[in-house]
């Protein structure tokens, strides 16, 4: 009897991995893109099915399947079964509760995955190319390309070969993968990694969310004489509630109606630089780059196309798995061309005045009314990324003994306890502080572009393809799998020591201030 108590609670540890990266991907968050998906409007049933698996399930379901097996919901993958089946919500899923429910369109995937890669961070893509002049807007061309396609080589990973030679779906997220790719020697290695770059690009997604609502508001107000750091504490400090949060039905419907708005604010803002179209800077675009500055640029590029963190999950729903690749590729090509055409557009009207937030750069009556919508998008958005990288950490540390170190932040009835709260509240007021002592909205998403962006699209996926399949490689894949992993190395070194020295820079520069 203890020898098998033991090992169900080592099944329910190995779980628990596995649970994290469905929980990442089924609420839609791109480990790398730092912007929420339309996934994330079903994270009020996610809440209540996560917590009813971790209170019931753990301990209680060896016989319903092992673990990373398709199951009944408590196989560690939070809902999003191979085949499609159990409770698992993505949006404009149906399903009546037979087979193929919860199936989705490419439609629908495309649209989650245009609204990770065409988010609100779209805004600092014309100070990259201020600072990368005609090579910038070749790297918004290239890391498409490079992201189509290492999203495509993540999700081949997914599949084996069968004894007659057909592909078999045997992974389920980005975390099996990493886990199989470390297997036999460390077999959670690989999923530990990724969840820890995964939570890196949560917290500095919130911290960034808060530093552009302190950009915004001093620019929007500049007569009040707040400066950027006290419109951070505001922005910060109404966003406590946030620790409160039980589920998102709320907020994420909010958040939808400001994705929608920000599309519209893009459009406005390539409208009024097509009416200065007599004015544009040709003469400003330059062939030569800054070495100091450039690397900062290539990582808010990276940082601003990753989707790869939810690709799987995505692929695993569509009801027809073929127009996965197709759909991948329509939704690089046009972001490729909207952010390149929305860059070089907001360069050329503004040159060597451009801003790190493109919207600074506005007229003042237009620039206040147009912030303010970006604001109020930003807040709205916090929480998505804080509630998830909330259960992250719930899933991590606080669950019942033996399973982890801390017990679980709910009491029996259910409610979060008064010292979970409090953890919540610090969390929130960490992302504060770093956002008031480093407000620099551009150095810190280079920084996280290079330290977790870089990692998660380029060097993790190509290493796992050719880990994974390298019997059924051709030469050209080897080649590009290499090439992309060097130039990720190459990429992420540099991003981030730059950033590093650019940060270390503006905090002494403020020190003397």
């Amino acid at each position: 009897m203890q020898a098998l108590l033991r090992n169900q609670v080592s099944e329910a540890k190995s779980k628990s991995t596995a649970k994290i990266s469905g929980l990442l991907a089924r609420v839609g968050v791109q480990a790398t893109a730092g912007e929420e998906s339309i996934g994330f409007a079903r994270c009020d049933d996610l809440d209540q099915e996560h917590r009813s698996a971790l209170a019931h399930a753990d301990l209680g379901s060896g016989d319903s399947g092992s673990p990373g097996e398709p199951g009944d919901g408590t196989d560690g993958t939070v809902g999003y079964q191979q085949d499609g089946k159990g409770s698992a919500g993505v949006p404009g899923a149906t399903g009546n509760g037979s087979e193929g429910q919860w199936q989705i369109t490419a439609w629908d995937a495309g649209w989650n995955v245009t609204n990770a890669i065409q988010g609100m961070f779209v805004l600092g893509l014309p100070y990259a190319v201020l600072h990368g002049g005609y090579l910038g807007l070749f790297l918004i061309i290239f890391a498409a390309a490079v992201c189509c396609y290492t999203g495509k080589v993540l999700v081949e990973c997914l599949y084996e070969e069968d004894e007659d030679g057909q592909e078999i779906r045997v992974r389920e997220s980005y975390v099996d993968i990493a886990n199989a790719c470390c297997s036999p020697r460390y077999p959670r290695l690989g999923g530990i990694v990724v969840n820890v770059a995964q939570q890196i690009e949560l917290i500095m997604t919130c911290v960034l969310y808060v530093v552009v609502s302190g950009n915004l508001m001093e620019n929007s107000f500049p007569n009040l004489g707040v400066t950027q750091q006290s419109w951070c504490v505001i922005a910060g400090l109404s966003l406590l509630p946030s620790a409160f949060l039980r589920n998102l039905k709320t907020v994420s419907r909010f958040s939808m109606l400001c994705s929608l708005s920000h599309f519209v604010i893009t459009f406005l803002v390539m409208a009024y630089c097509l009416s200065r179209a007599r004015d544009w800077a040709w003469d400003k675009m330059k062939f030569y780059v800054d070495v100091k500055t450039f690397p900062i640029s290539v990582g808010v590029i990276v940082f601003s196309y990753t989707s790869q963190i939810f690709l799987p999950s995505l692929e695993g729903h569509m009801n027809d798995k073929r127009q996965f690749f197709p759909m991948l590729k329509w939704t690089h090509i046009a972001a490729c061309f909207c952010k390149g055409i929305f860059a070089l557009l907001a360069f050329l009207t503004w040159a060597e005045n451009t801003k790190e937030v493109i919207t600074d750069n506005l007229p003042p009556t237009f620039r206040a009314v147009v912030n303010m919508f970006l604001v109020a998008k930003a807040l709205f958005s916090y929480p998505l990324p804080f509630f998830a990288a909330v259960e992250v950490f719930e899933t991590s540390l606080f669950r019942e003994r033996p399973l982890t170190v801390f017990p679980s932040c709910y009491s029996p009835s259910g409610k979060l306890r008064h010292w979970a709260t409090l953890l919540r509240s610090v969390l929130v007021l960490l992302t504060l502080l770093m956002a008031a002592y480093i407000p620099h909205f551009a150095l810190l998403m280079g920084l996280t572009g290079s330290l977790t962006g870089a990692s998660l699209s380029f060097l993790l996926p190509a290493m796992f393809h050719l880990k994974l399949r390298w019997r059924k490689l051709q030469w050209h894949h080897v080649f590009f799998d290499v090439s992309i992993f060097i130039v990720g190395l190459i990429c992420s070194i540099s991003g981030l020591v730059h950033s590093l020295e650019g940060l270390a820079e503006a905090y002494s520069n403020n020190t003397r201030k």
